[in-house]
């Protein structure tokens, strides 16, 4: 997990939904220099919620654990980008 307490994760697979494990979080659309602005969204008592931007699905599974996503491959590090 990158960027402190904040997960980050992007969608550069184009896949309509991406199940992540927490609510909090900032999607950047696909992978740098594809990006678009990195929005902080907050699903607050609802388990899924739209990104205004890309239009990602994402869906919340306590399961998968804070900072984690299904697929794997979604969860951004800066240091890889």
């Amino acid at each position: 997990m990158a960027h402190g307490s904040t997960p980050h994760f992007h969608n550069t697979q184009g896949l309509r939904s991406i199940e992540i494990g927490s609510k909090e979080f900032q999607c950047i659309g696909a992978l740098p220099p594809f990006d678009h602005p990195h929005v902080f969204l907050d699903m607050g008592k609802e388990d899924e919620i739209v990104c205004p931007y890309c239009s990602t699905l994402y869906v919340y599974k306590a399961e998968l654990g804070a900072g984690h996503a299904n697929p794997a491959s979604a969860i951004f590090q800066a240091d890889a980008a």
